[in-house]
């Protein structure tokens, strides 16, 4: 099957750039003795957990399911992380998990003796304040009143030495979608703060929302950061990107159902920003679409893309085209395997997009496809 066979909306991963990316993360392993885990907050398409496996070193989750996912699709290194634990989980999290990651001085009391019974590694989330980011405070882990992470203040305050003796690591996450720049300075806030307990570590994770597959991304500074680290505090380094591994491996297809008029023009897709990529209005922002003009010309033609749901702001954004379209024409959003997948929802009644995987050859395999029972069966 090829693409123009599909049925529509569909997200479909490509397998050339997925592997691309697979293979730069590789790289910088070898290069720096770092360890690399797959987000799977960002990304969970597990049909090709079997082809990750083979470049990163295992994954990490948010909560038991994504835990108990990676633990039986990937089944390398599983990490966990979340800002409080439910007691009646904490059996199987540590079934899954061999690293488990406390944000706050009560949870790492509460759990730490029966994680260590279980053989765990443990560490604790701290937050060295430190903004690096512009705009987007919802992603903004060191904003004000952040509930993620333990502050210094606190941890001198809240940790007994007995406390910080059982720790294994320390783990920071501070960044979204940014450079190296980025890491590098929140590094230097890490060292100023927390430096005297990093020597007592044996491992130190710099958390995701490292942009490490972008083409701009600095590459040989985040290398110069990670030996850093190993060689003054002689620890494990660990890294745990979800977008990097994923990032412009996916494409959204959709068609154009209807274009109506009210002050301009609007085409009616079949996907909805709402349903199938809620980080459009969430964030917000505007996906790149491939063949869209960059600006107007006297020839041509501006559409406000939107949705099929009754939400009146499902609206993916205005877009410039060469020539008018028609209904029934294909779209190719660019940029859709990272957090959609993960985030989508079927308000309304929508049907979830098929998920697709694009081998090296242009095949398309349908990985799974979405109908009625799955909208019936969450309710």
């Amino acid at each position: 099957m090829r693409r123009a066979e599909l049925q529509t909306p569909c997200y479909v991963i490509q397998e050339e750039k997925l592997k691309r990316n697979l293979q730069k993360l590789k790289e910088l392993r070898e290069k720096t003795g770092c360890r690399i885990l797959l987000a799977q907050k960002a990304f969970s398409m597990y049909s090709v957990y079997p082809l990750i496996r083979e470049f990163l070193d295992g994954t990490t989750a948010s909560g038991l399911y994504e835990a108990r996912l990676g633990y039986e699709e990937m089944g390398l290194e599983n990490h966990i992380f979340s800002p409080a634990y439910r007691a009646e989980e904490m059996e199987q999290i540590l079934e899954y998990c061999g690293h488990v990651v406390f944000n706050s001085p009560g949870q790492l009391k509460k759990y730490r003796a029966q994680a260590k019974q279980a053989g765990r590694s443990i560490g604790l989330r701290i937050n060295p304040q430190c903004s690096t980011q512009e705009g987007h405070a919802i992603y903004d882990p060191c904003a004000p009143f952040s509930r993620l992470g333990t502050t210094l203040e606190q941890f001198r305050r809240e940790m007994t030495e007995e406390d910080v003796r059982s720790l294994d690591g320390l783990h920071f996450h501070t960044l979204c979608e940014q450079n190296s720049d980025a890491l590098d300075k929140t590094l230097q806030a890490v060292e100023k703060q927390f430096g005297e307990y990093l020597c007592g570590m044996k491992w130190v994770n710099f958390g995701g929302g490292h942009h490490i597959t972008r083409a701009d991304y600095d590459r040989e500074l985040l290398e110069r950061c990670i030996r850093h680290v190993k060689e003054t505090y002689g620890v494990e380094v660990y890294l745990e990107p979800g977008e990097a591994v994923a990032l412009n491996a996916g494409v959204l297809l959709t068609r154009v159902l209807e274009i109506v008029e009210n002050g301009m023009k609007i085409a009616i897709l079949d996907t909805s920003a709402a349903c199938h990529m809620p980080d459009v209005l969430e964030m917000p922002y505007r996906p790149p679409l491939k063949d869209a003009c960059a600006e107007n010309t006297l020839n041509s033609y501006t559409y406000r893309l939107a949705g099929p749901t009754c939400l009146a702001g499902d609206v993916i954004g205005d877009y410039i085209f060469p020539r008018p379209l028609y209904p029934g024409e294909l779209l190719e959003f660019q940029d859709m395997a990272i957090y959609t997948m993960v985030k989508n929802n079927t308000f309304n009644g929508m049907k979830l997009p098929d998920i697709v995987l694009e081998k090296e050859n242009g095949e398309c395999h349908i990985v799974r496809q979405f109908g009625y029972e799955d909208f019936k069966c969450r309710l």
